[in-house]
C-alpha cells in the first residue's frame, strides 16, 4: 500500500495552484498538502509543521529515525521545522541540524529560547544578555547562519518588553533571524508587546505559538481573537493533546505513551479531570468514525479549521506516527462535524485547565492578588 502526496498552494477557500511533484508513502491514499501565509510576513508555510521536541532524550528518537522523519516530512510537502534550545538541552537542535544539512533553503526553520538551559541563573530568560548568547548557541547546534523564526518560549515577567524586543530587533538587523514571535503568551501580554513595539519603534512579534486542541480550547476566547486582530501567524502546539487524541488512549486500554511515562498524573484515569478527557475522547472517536475519519484526522482538522490558525505542529516520534498524522494534511471538517465537536467540548473550554502553561502569575502566586 502507498500514500500519494500532492503539494498545492491554497489559502482556506482560495484557489489551488498547479500540483507539485507527487510522492509515495505507505497507505494507498492521496493527500494534498495545503499552504497558508504566515501572518503578514508573506512566507508560505504548510498547514502541518514538524515539531522536533521528541528528537533525542525526550521522545527517545535517535538520529537515524529523526533524519528519516525529516526526509519523509519534507517529501510530503511540510516546509516548517520547529525546535527549541531546551529540547534535550540542545540535543534536538543538533539532530535537526544534521537532518537538514544541504537543504537549508527549502525549510522555514524555527527555534525558541528563554527556558532554563542550565542551573546557572542567567542561562535563561528574555534578557538581551541571554538571548544574544542563546541564539549563537542555537545557530551553532543547527549548523546554520540564521533561523527564519526565533520565538520567546514563554513570557519572562522579570524582563521588560523593551529589553526583549530591542534585542530581537538588533538580532534581526544583524541577519541572524528573519522574524521573531512569542510562544504560549497570555493574551494581555501579546497586546502589551505589540504596544511596546510601536511605542519604542522596535520590531514586533509576528507569530504566536499557543497550545491548542479539541480538549484545550480556552484560547478561542482570548488568544486567538487577539492574534487575528494583530495579524499574527499562529502555530498551534500539542494539537493531539499530548497523545490523548492520537487514538492510542481509549477506554479499556493500557496507556503506554511516552508522555504518560514522563507525566503519569496527566494520564491517571482514576482522577476526575482525566476521566473527563477519556469520556470526551470516546465521544470524539464516535464522531470521527461516523465521518469516515481517524481520530487524528478529526483532531488536526479541528485545529486547522480555526481561521486564526496557520499551522498545527505535529511531533511524531516514529515514521509510523508521522504517516498517520500526514493523513490529515488536507482534512476539511464539515459544519456538522464541527458542531458535533462543540457539543462534546464547548468552545472556549479547557477540560484540564490546571495543565495550561500560560496561566498569569497573579493566579499562581497569592502575594500578587492580596494587599
Amino acid at each position: 500500500m502507498f500514500r500519494l502526496f500532492i503539494v498545492a498552494d491554497r489559502e482556506p477557500g482560495g484557489p489551488s495552484s498547479a500540483p507539485r511533484p507527487r510522492h509515495t508513502h505507505g497507505t494507498g491514499e492521496i493527500t494534498v498538502m495545503q499552504y497558508r501565509t504566515l501572518g503578514r510576513t508573506g512566507v508560505r508555510v504548510s498547514t502541518l509543521a514538524l515539531g522536533a521536541m521528541n528528537f533525542g532524550a525526550i521522545g527517545r528518537t535517535g538520529q537515524e529515525e529523526a533524519t528519516a522523519i525529516v526526509d519523509a516530512a519534507l517529501e510530503s510537502g511540510i516546509n516548517v521545522i520547529d525546535t527549541a534550545d531546551m529540547y534535550g538541552r540542545g540535543e534536538s537542535e543538533e539532530m535537526v541540524g544534521k537532518a537538514i544539512a544541504g537543504r537549508r533553503d527549502d525549510i522555514v526553520l524555527a527555534t525558541k529560547a528563554v527556558l532554563p538551559m542550565s542551573d546557572e541563573r542567567n542561562h535563561r530568560g528574555a534578557s538581551r544578555r541571554w538571548l544574544t548568547t542563546a541564539l549563537d548557541n542555537s545557530l551553532r547546534r543547527l549548523g546554520v547562519d540564521h533561523v527564519d523564526l526565533y520565538q520567546i518560549h514563554r513570557w519572562d515577567p522579570a524582563t521588560s518588553d523593551e529589553e526583549t524586543l530591542g534585542a530581537l530587533t538588533d538580532l534581526q538587523r544583524a541577519g541572524k533571524i528573519r522574524y521573531f514571535g512569542s510562544s504560549t503568551f497570555p493574551a494581555h501580554r501579546i497586546v502589551q508587546a505589540q504596544w511596546a513595539a510601536r511605542e519604542h519603534h522596535l520590531g514586533r512579534y509576528v507569530t504566536e505559538q499557543p497550545g491548542y486542541s479539541v480538549l484545550q480550547r480556552a484560547i478561542e476566547a482570548h488568544v486567538l481573537p487577539v492574534a487575528e486582530e494583530y495579524g499574527l501567524g499562529v502555530l498551534a502546539w500539542s494539537p493531539l493533546a499530548s497523545g490523548w487524541l492520537s487514538g492510542a488512549i481509549r477506554e479499556g486500554r493500557d496507556i503506554a505513551t511516552s508522555r504518560a511515562a514522563l507525566m503519569p498524573h496527566r494520564f491517571d484515569t482514576g482522577l476526575p479531570v482525566n476521566r473527563a478527557k477519556l469520556d470526551a475522547v470516546e465521544k470524539l472517536a464516535a464522531v470521527a468514525d461516523e465521518a469516515g475519519l481517524t481520530l487524528i484526522q478529526l483532531a488536526l482538522g479541528f485545529v486547522t479549521a480555526h481561521p486564526a490558525v496557520t499551522a498545527a505542529i505535529i511531533g511524531p516520534r516514529t515514521l509510523e506516527h508521522l504517516h498517520s498524522q500526514l493523513a490529515a494534511a488536507d482534512t476539511v471538517l464539515s459544519g456538522d462535524v464541527l458542531d458535533a465537536v462543540d457539543a462534546i467540548v464547548p468552545p472556549g473550554v479547557d477540560l484540564a485547565p490546571e495543565e495550561k502553561v500560560d496561566t498569569p502569575p497573579s493566579l499562581l502566586d497569592p502575594r500578587l492578588r492580596r494587599r
